[in-house]
């Protein structure tokens, strides 16, 4: 088992989220080039593969999630040159960890806007056994070993509908007095201020219980979401996806 404060050197001055959960004990796992004496290391957590350290081709090839993320220019350059056409390059979004600045009039608002033909509830144990019954929805939870480590650690809000539910927002993962937000909405649902609602709620929580809600986004739109939630973009950054 590899020490996670052995790896603190390769990942310096990392804000991550993902990268810090791991770090700090709470999710994800590790691979090295040497255990001993790790001069390069892969950080897994979810979706995500960070490389730090010194460029490794063989932990680029051995990559243990669709979705790798390097660090450095140096890292970029090595995963196109090992991978070559096994992988897209895209972009994501780095948001601003600003601990001040919500608008919690603002974001109560959002909340009280919700049709009372919907329910916002916090995710129980029985909304937890729905949400991973389908895709759409699998990572509001799926880092979680089960309802109870959830239940102890994380902490989301859904919208239901009809009995199904069709928004919410959520823990990807947890870290210091933090969590990273998961915010999904099903597609035939999309475009009714439902995931605006359910991010207003976590984020409301969270700053009620002394928790940071970070922010990272997969496209503009996210972003675009982010800041009407009172977030703001701090700069795009590579990754790569797996085919």
């Amino acid at each position: 088992m590899i020490n996670p404060n052995t790896l603190q050197r390769l990942f310096p001055n990392t804000d991550d989220g993902l990268i810090l959960s791991y770090l700090q004990g709470y999710m994800g796992y590790a691979i090295v080039d040497n255990e001993d004496n790790p001069t390069s290391a892969q950080i897994v957590v979810g979706d995500f593969a960070f490389f730090g350290g010194i460029p490794n081709a063989a932990l680029i090839k051995n990559a243990q999630a669709p979705i790798l993320t390097p660090l450095t220019k140096e890292w970029e350059i090595a995963i196109e040159n090992t991978l070559g056409d096994k992988i897209t390059k895209s972009y994501r979004y780095k948001i601003k960890k600003q601990r001040e600045g919500f608008d919690t009039n603002k974001l109560s608002n959002y909340i009280n806007s919700l049709d009372k033909k919907y329910d916002l509830k916090k995710i129980d144990e029985s909304l937890y056994k729905k949400i991973l019954k389908e895709n759409w929805s699998e990572d509001l939870c799926s880092q979680f070993k089960d309802f109870d480590d959830f239940n102890k650690r994380g902490l989301g809000f859904v919208i239901v509908y009809k009995d199904s539910i069709v928004s919410g927002a959520s823990s990807y993962v947890v870290y210091d007095n933090s969590l990273e937000i998961e915010i999904d909405t099903k597609r035939d649902m999309r475009g009714k201020n439902l995931a605006t609602i359910c991010g207003s709620k976590l984020i409301l929580e969270c700053l009620n219980n002394n928790i940071y809600p970070s922010w990272d986004a997969i496209d503009l739109r996210s972003v675009a979401l982010a800041e009407k939630l009172g977030y703001q973009l701090d700069h795009p950054y590579v990754v790569y996806y797996v085919a």
